[in-house]
């Protein structure tokens, strides 16, 4: 299962998205990736379990700068972003 995480105000969501086909941070959740931020335990433990992704424009939009994320979230571009959605099945979205 793939997740859309458009807003991030806990980390209980985090802790259920261990082992999944990959989560996709967008809108203002990207603000939550940034290093010593205040999810950043909850992320690294997911970053070990499941591939994250953040879109180039959400960054760019709010300017964030990808040395300062988490070193293993994937920064990635519409196109990458319609083909994981094509890719896998369901989609959860987390607003």
């Amino acid at each position: 299962m793939l997740h859309l995480i458009f807003e991030l105000s806990d980390s209980i969501v985090l802790n259920r998205l261990h082992n999944q086909a990959g989560v996709i941070f967008l809108n203002n959740a990207v603000l939550k990736l940034l290093k010593n931020a205040v999810f950043q335990t909850a992320l690294t433990e997911l970053l070990s379990t499941t591939p994250c992704y953040v879109l180039s424009d959400d960054l760019t939009l709010r300017g964030i700068e990808t040395d300062l994320l988490l070193e293993q979230i994937a920064v990635i571009d519409y196109a990458k972003f319609v083909q994981l959605t094509l890719e896998h099945t369901p989609i959860q979205t987390w607003t």
